[in-house]
Formats: C-alpha cells, structure tokens, sequence
C-alpha cells in the first residue's frame, strides 16, 4: 500500500510540473468535436479535468475498499474472539467433568477401601474365634484322652500288683507308678486383631 500510494503521489507531481511548464498550451482554445455538435475548449485543461477526476475517483474508491477491508478483519477478529472464547470455555468445561470423574473414581476407590478393610478384619475375627474354638476343642480332647490313658495307666497297674504281689522293695516304685499322672495342657492366647 505503501509504494501504491508513493507512485501515485510521484505520478501527481509529474502531472502538476508538466502542466505548469506547458501552462500556455493547456489554456489555448481549439475546436473539439463531441460527434453531434462541436465546440472550442482548451483541450489541455479538459484533459488534465479528466485526470484529476480518474484519481479523486481512484483514491475514493482505494479509501472504500480499505474501509471495507478493515470492517471485514474486525469482523473476523470478532468471530475469532467468539471461537477462542468458545474453545476456553469448552476446555474449562472438560477440565470441571476430568476433575469430577476423577473425585467419583476416588471418592468411590475409598469407600471400596474401607468396605474391603472391614470385611477383612471380621473375617480375621471370625478366623481367630475358629481357631481359638478349635485349640479349646484340642485341649479338652487331649485332656480326656489323657485322662483315660491314666485311668487304664492306673488299672493295668493294679493289676499288675494284684497278679504279683507286692513287693517290699517295689513298693515306692509301684506307688509312685499309681499316682495320677496328669498334664497340664498351657493355654496358647491367640493374639491377633479384634
């Protein structure tokens, strides 16, 4: 735009020099010839009147067009503003549901968390009730089981000393072979959580 509007401004300057050098000759009066009628006119000075009135024609219809193409980049620069802000809000709008479905997704993760805790620690506590059940169950079983070996213990001894006899110097022997013979299982506490 610029070069365009320094030619046109050299191209004036010619124009001007040139007609003010031959001022005489535009100003002399010669017979012209419209077609149907004829006339006398300085030629020069209608020339130079068409000259100036193809650039004022050229430089409003240059400013028009420049008006116009300046309406028409505000108006994309609008429409791109609009986009842009569009776009912004649909990126803002994606982050608010990223961040929402990744709080339900934890939100969520906790909860299975703490229902997987608590089911583990009854069924620790279930395990540990079975198992001291069944160590009470073992204990009582060992004791009567031993409980019966004595009591057979003690009969095969007095049998024993029935179908012998008793001796003097296996007496204290046998005594202390019929005394009861108990053992004492120890309690083992199951320590655990519950």
């Amino acid at each position: 735009m610029r070069s365009r509007t320094l030619f046109l401004a050299l191209a004036t300057a010619l124009v001007v020099v040139f007609a003010y050098l031959n001022w005489p000759q535009f100003t002399r009066v010669t017979p012209l010839s419209l077609g149907w009628i004829a006339i006398t006119a300085p030629l020069g000075l209608i020339l130079l009147g068409v000259l100036a009135l193809s650039a004022v024609v050229f430089l409003a219809s240059s400013a028009v067009n420049h008006s116009r193409h300046v309406h028409h980049e505000r108006e994309q620069a609008k429409a791109l503003e609009a986009q842009r802000e569009l776009a912004e809000r649909a990126e803002a709008s994606r982050f608010i549901d990223l961040r929402k479905t990744l709080e339900t997704h934890l939100r969520e993760t906790r909860e299975h968390d703490k229902t997987s805790a608590a089911a583990m620690d009854q069924a620790q506590v279930r395990s540990q009730r079975e198992l001291r059940g069944l160590v009470e169950q073992t204990h009582r079983a060992l004791a009567t089981h031993l409980g019966e070996m004595e009591a057979r213990l003690g009969a095969r001894i007095d049998a024993l000393g029935e179908t012998r006899g008793e001796r003097a110097d296996s007496g204290p022997a046998l005594a202390r072979a019929s005394e009861p013979v108990t053992a004492e299982m120890p309690a083992t506490p199951v320590t655990g959580r519950g």
